[in-house]
Parts: C-alpha cells; structure tokens; sequence
C-alpha cells in the first residue's frame, strides 16, 4: 500500500503532466493526422484522421495517468475520437463554421469521453459518468477557442483543435482528473 507521501508525490506529479501532455498530445497528433489524411472531407478521412490523432492524444494522455489507467486508454481514446469525429464531421456536413466545428467538437467528445469511461469504470475509479459526460461540452469549447485562432486556415478541416484549445480543455480537464483521482491508490495499472 502506498504511504501517504508517494500519494502526495503522485498527486502533485499529475497536477503538472496533465495539462502538459494535453498541450502537447492534441497539437502532434493532430498534426501527425494532417500529414496523412490532409484534411477531414469524407467519412474514411474522418476515420483514419480520428484514429491516428486519439492514439497520440490518448497516449500522451496515458503517460500521464499511467499510474491509475491501463494502456487500454490509448485505445479508447484513439477508436471513441474514430467514432466521434466520423459521426460529428458527417452530421455537419464537413463544415467548417465555428457553429459546425462546436458539434463537432461535442459529438467526438462524446465518443471519446464514453470510451474513456469505460477504462475509468473498468479500475472502478468513481465519478466516470462525470468524465464521460464533461468531454462533450469541453471538446466543443476546445474546437471555439481553437476557430478564433486557426480561423485564417481552418479551411484545412483539421482533426481536432489545437494549442489554444488545447489549453483550455487541459486546464478545465485538470481539476476534473485530480477530483476522479484524488482516492484512487498509486498502485501500478495492470
């Protein structure tokens, strides 16, 4: 069992890498998606595009929560951003108005929070309906700021926001993460 002091250690541990791996995971694996679907305008561009940004979103996410979540969070997070960003990207019509880019925002977070869930409820880590049911609104508050700064190209149909709206979701997403944490034990994911 871990002493108090490895749990302070792990706590104050996450309170930095989360949002520096959310700043980080959305900005490359986005533009790791880019290069190879070079723009979302069709279902299989959606799909492809999803896959690739959420295994490196999921994955610098993972390597944050290590410590509470098993390597099936990179999974979750790379087939819910698939799933969602096809069905947001489709049900706007690929548009790219900041109204557009909102849904779409919403319906991927709602792919990506539901799979994450799952993972979360899996380690029976409480409050999951919670993290589910936040990404929704978060990730279309991402994709908002994110129109205000990319407006010049965001005619390039990327798969996700950027920096900007990366750091807005990172911090928002980081007292949510230290609330689901906060009684979990630092015992190793299996």
């Amino acid at each position: 069992m871990a002493s108090t002091q490895d749990n302070w250690t792990s706590s104050a541990r996450l309170l930095w890498v989360w949002p520096v791996a959310i700043l980080v995971g959305f900005p490359i694996g986005g533009y790791i998606a880019d290069l190879v679907v070079d723009g979302v305008d069709s279902v299989g561009t959606a799909l492809v595009g999803g896959l690739i940004a959420g295994a490196l979103i999921g994955a610098a996410e993972w390597f944050a929560l290590r410590r509470w979540v098993p390597w099936l969070w990179i999974a979750a997070t790379s087939v819910g951003m698939a799933v969602g960003l096809t069905g947001g990207a489709a049900l706007v019509d690929y548009g790219v108005s900041r109204g557009d880019l909102a849904l779409m925002g919403a319906v991927t977070g709602v792919g990506v929070g539901l799979l994450q869930a799952l993972v979360l409820g899996r380690r029976r880590i409480s409050g999951a309906i919670l993290w589910a049911a936040a990404n929704a609104p978060l990730w279309a508050l991402g994709w908002f700021v994110s129109s205000y700064v990319i407006s010049a190209n965001i005619d390039e149909r990327f798969t996700n926001f950027g920096g900007s709206g990366a750091l807005v979701v990172g911090l928002l997403t980081w007292a949510l993460i230290a609330v689901l944490f906060q009684e979990v034990k630092t015992e190793a994911a299996p």
